[in-house]
């Protein structure tokens, strides 16, 4: 199990730039921004992002995926120092998440086909399957009570190398492409696995509890019965 909680930004890292995050965060708080206010940014950014890969302007748009990626950070942070988180909130950012992956996927996936590099675009298409059964994988897996926040590859990582990798060269971003479709697809049999070695634990404890349950009884009628 220790494995699978492995991630390629790890939890110190992401505490260390929210630390960093802190002030602007107190800020937007002081001025009573809403947290779904940066969940809508944060897609129409993205939106903005892929238009941008679409006309050619990889960089840039590598720029406006991080901003998009940001105002994710924000509206979290947000509502819990707020106390405005809720349950809608938290199901209206991860729909608004899933769509600003769509949206980004499609602008890097229509810059490929306009340059003709018709095997990238389809290896974009395995990256968005990929990103798409992650977010998949945790929600089933957590509506039955299973733990699902494991994986090498997760939101926060697919999110700063398309950034980072778009800003540096469009190599690199075709790099990365490669890297997501791979890494985000073992995400989601990471935590495919994750829910079925828990659901093997809770069955063999079941198993163990009926058994000593059915001892209990046999010994209690043994020390019952009178003999002959």
């Amino acid at each position: 199990m220790a494995n699978t909680h492995r991630r390629i930004i790890s939890e110190g890292i992401q505490r260390f730039f929210l630390k960093i995050l802190s002030p602007l965060i107190n800020l937007f708080t002081k001025w009573g921004l809403s947290p779904n206010a940066f969940t809508v940014a944060g897609v129409i950014i993205t939106a903005l992002a892929a238009m941008a890969f679409i006309a050619g302007y990889i960089r840039f748009g590598g720029a406006l995926v991080l901003i998009g990626g940001l105002c994710d950070t924000f509206d979290g942070s947000i509502a819990r120092s707020t106390g405005k988180a809720s349950r809608f909130g938290a199901f209206f950012d991860s729909v608004i998440d899933r769509y600003s992956e769509f949206v980004m996927f499609l602008g890097i996936a229509g810059h490929f086909v306009l340059i003709e590099d018709f095997l990238t675009s389809i290896v974009v298409f395995f990256a968005l399957c990929g990103s798409v059964m992650v977010s998949y994988c945790r929600a089933r897996a957590e509506s039955l009570g299973f733990e699902a926040a494991v994986g090498i590859l997760q939101r926060p990582e697919r999110i700063v190398l398309i950034g980072f990798a778009a800003m540096i060269h469009v190599a690199a971003l075709k790099i990365v492409i490669w890297l997501i479709a791979i890494l985000a697809n073992l995400t989601a049999l990471q935590r495919i696995r994750n829910a079925y070695k828990q659901d093997s634990n809770q069955i063999e404890h079941k198993a163990e509890n009926k058994t000593e349950h059915l001892d209990k009884n046999s010994r209690a009628v043994l020390s019952k019965d009178p003999g002959p």
